[in-house]
């Protein structure tokens, strides 16, 4: 029930304390005395902000309007207390406005969240005159506190190897986790857990969603949830059934001690970040922040109050409206500056970039403009998933600096070339170079490219060599939902076997599949289990899975030690040479005056490949060799560096190839670091001719 509301809050004081800045910015700011509740809502005819106390009952406080923002200072206010808005305003959804005062809204600024969405209820939805309170998620007042520290010496990108992992289904089965942080920031950041990245070797952890996001109704009535996270509503607020010390502002605590005990380990934070759409779905659906604020600012429309929906949820945020691309703005900076994280992924980035006409604007977009003259951004990782699925929605290799991009080409073109299905080994000595065909003409370096064989979207690394088709059951949309694209080859069986010959194929497919991603020019980008064998049993779309399908098993580690130590070597070898890990683009030319060409791509008969090779569709052998005696990296004082010279083969064929190693003019002779056959010599003379083993790939080292 609601309380009579005071009609007034009290205007923010010009004291001691309130800074005229901390009073205008949105959100609520906590000062000495109370707390200042700041909400942008331009077309409101009235704001209410409304105190819920523990008992559910509510205070409610009409604030002062004041342009397009309407705020008041609330004395004796502080930490912890809960909170949303009432917003008035004519209700005409013919014409997109969707104001009603009988739904609880949420801060679009609110630092914590607390409380769940009640799916059954039919107060959550604008159509209904009842009050949705108690049947939403509502605001939490958090005071300032000091960020976590910096981590101890920053990544640069040309080191960077980058993990995807669900802050959840991580430590979920986790046996070192105490059981009540298991699933939470506390548990990622057990010493247990940060000594098995620390020990594979990885440089960067990217979280799947972490902004509190819901589970959208439809996912709810199937008796699912969503676990992936890609159902944001509230843009600062770290997800709150995350934590494990509470939800009251105890999240944020917890989340900031994650983030130190990353740093602490020299291993960076990058969240995965969903500003394109919001959990309050398409027309039809909840009424819960943004909808009730400002529907027609914050919402792409079509016509009258259709949605204009380019990311397959129901809506698509407009971020070519100013204060809407603030919103985002602010709260990217803020989890940079108090929150400490290192970078981010733009989920279905295309989507931001769209102007007022609904049409992709790069490089021409407001948004590109000002996160380039962010100073704050400018000093974290920025990636972008480069498509969504609207009109010219993909657009891998068209977002410029400063960003880098999932390079989607490279996915498509390695799983090609192992399944045997590519043509030719055109594209694939592009993704191996650093895709310059892509990021090479506009400023950018090879690590514009995130190289990725496997992400949360899709097979794991396993299923991708045991199924030939999806099997997403389990998701209870009659295995409609995801991809039929898959680019897979299950090496003859369809899912587990017992059949020997058939589970050592796909072992070695999976370690040229491994290998191929951490040995090509790029950031790697490894997805979670993949070092390990994790399975999901074939589903391709376990979005709304939050179990053992999703969940990191971990007694595979041990179960899949070859794998997994096979990853831990490429990861090393990745790292100790600079040759491997290149921060510029291959000119196909010397670096110094007489040295060998930086990089030289050999065929099958031992020379350098010619024409007719590199338009043979059948081909799929060949040879990358990269000259050491000088990189285009320098030292610390400005001397280029130099390395090891190496030489990389791939037979993706059936039948074992019969190649000739290249002539003393490369190398005398090679040693052997890695062959997923497990065929060759420890040492291979120059000139010599070899037999490849079918599908392998093999690591020379120049003596």
């Amino acid at each position: 029930m609601q309380n009579d509301p005071v009609k007034e809050a009290t205007a923010a004081p010009d004291a001691p304390g309130l800074s005229v800045s901390a009073a205008a910015r949105p959100g609520a700011v906590v000062q000495t005395d109370g707390t200042t509740f700041t909400l942008w809502a331009p077309a409101a005819e009235r704001v209410e902000l409304a105190l819920i106390a523990d008992d559910g009952s509510q205070r409610n406080l009409d604030l002062s309007h004041s342009g397009e923002f309407w705020t008041g200072f609330v004395p004796g206010v502080g930490a912890g207390q809960r909170y949303g808005y009432r917003v008035h305003g004519p209700f005409d959804p013919s014409h997109g406005l969707r104001f009603n005062p009988s739904k609880l809204l949420l801060d679009p600024y609110a630092r914590a969240v607390d409380g769940q969405l009640d799916f059954n209820s039919p107060l959550i939805y604008d159509s209904s005159d009842g009050d949705s309170a108690g049947h939403v998620p509502v605001g939490v007042v958090v005071a300032d506190s000091d960020p976590p520290p910096p981590i101890s010496r920053p990544v640069h990108w040309g080191e960077t190897v980058i993990y995807e992992l669900h802050t959840k289904g991580f430590t979920k089965l986790h046996p070192d986790v105490p059981e009540h942080q298991r699933g939470t920031y506390a548990g990622l950041a057990h010493p247990s857990v940060i000594k098995y990245l620390t020990d594979l070797g990885v440089t960067s952890v990217e979280l799947l969603p972490i902004h509190h996001f819901l589970t959208e109704p439809s996912i709810a009535a199937r008796g699912l949830t969503n676990y992936w996270g890609y159902n944001s509503l509230g843009f600062f607020a770290p997800h709150a059934p995350f934590s494990s010390s509470g939800s009251r502002g105890e999240q944020v605590a917890e989340f900031k001690a994650m983030v130190a005990a990353f740093h602490a380990a020299g291993i960076e934070v990058i969240l995965d970040v969903v500003y394109n759409h919001t959990a309050e779905g398409g027309f039809d659906g909840p009424t819960l922040s943004f909808r009730g604020i400002d529907n027609r600012a914050y919402y792409r429309l079509a016509h009258g109050a259709a949605m204009y929906d380019v990311t397959g949820t129901g809506n698509s945020v407009d971020t070519s409206h100013p204060q809407v691309r603030q919103l985002v703005m602010d709260s990217l900076r803020y989890w940079v500056e108090q929150m400490g994280v290192d970078g981010f992924r733009f989920d279905l980035a295309v989507t931001l970039v769209r102007n007022e006409r609904h049409e992709v604007d790069i490089p021409g977009h407001p948004f590109l403009a000002e996160v380039a003259a962010d100073p704050v951004l400018g000093r974290v990782k920025l990636i972008a998933e480069p498509w969504d699925v609207g009109p010219f929605g993909y657009q891998v290799g068209n977002f410029g600096p400063p960003w880098s991009e999932w390079n989607g080409k490279f996915r498509d073109s390695v799983r090609d070339v192992w399944r045997n299905t590519s043509d030719g080994v055109k594209d694939l000595a592009y993704r191996l170079s650093g895709s310059s065909d892509l990021y090479g003409d506009d400023g950018r370096y090879p690590y514009a490219s995130i190289n990725f064989v496997t992400a949360h979207d899709g097979f794991t690394l396993r299923d991708l060599v045991s199924y030939d088709h999806k099997h997403n059951e389990a998701n209870h949309e009659d295995n409609r939902d995801g991809t039929d694209d898959n680019r897979s080859w299950n090496c003859g069986v369809e899912g587990e076997t017992d059949d020997r010959a058939v589970v050592r194929l796909r072992k070695r497919q999976m370690a040229n599949l491994m290998s191929t991603l951490i040995l090509s020019t790029g950031v790697p980008m490894i997805t979670a289990g993949d070092e390990c064998g994790r399975t999901q049993h074939g589903n391709n779309n376990a979005y709304c899975q939050d179990d053992e399908i999703s969940w990191f098993d971990w007694s595979l580690p041990a179960a899949w030690s070859d794998q997994l130590d096979l990853t831990k070597q490429l990861i090393a070898l990745r790292a100790a040479h600079p040759a491997l890990r290149q921060w510029h683009y291959f000119s196909g030319g010397p670096v110094v005056p007489g040295g060998r060409k930086d990089l030289s791509w050999i065929a099958p008969h031992g020379g350098e490949m010619t024409d007719a090779d590199w338009f043979d569709g059948n081909l799929r052998t060949i040879g990358m060799f990269l000259a050491g005696d000088a990189l285009r990296a320098t030292d610390t004082e400005g001397h280029a560096l130099t390395d090891s010279s190496f030489l990389l083969a791939l037979n993706a064929t059936p039948q074992t190839q019969q190649v000739v190693v290249p002539d003393a003019s490369w190398a005398p002779a090679y040693e052997l670091l890695l062959d997923t056959s497990n065929s060759l010599v420890t040492e291979v003379e120059a000139g010599a001719t070899v037999p490849l083993a079918p599908r392998c790939l093999v690591v020379l080292r120049a003596l």
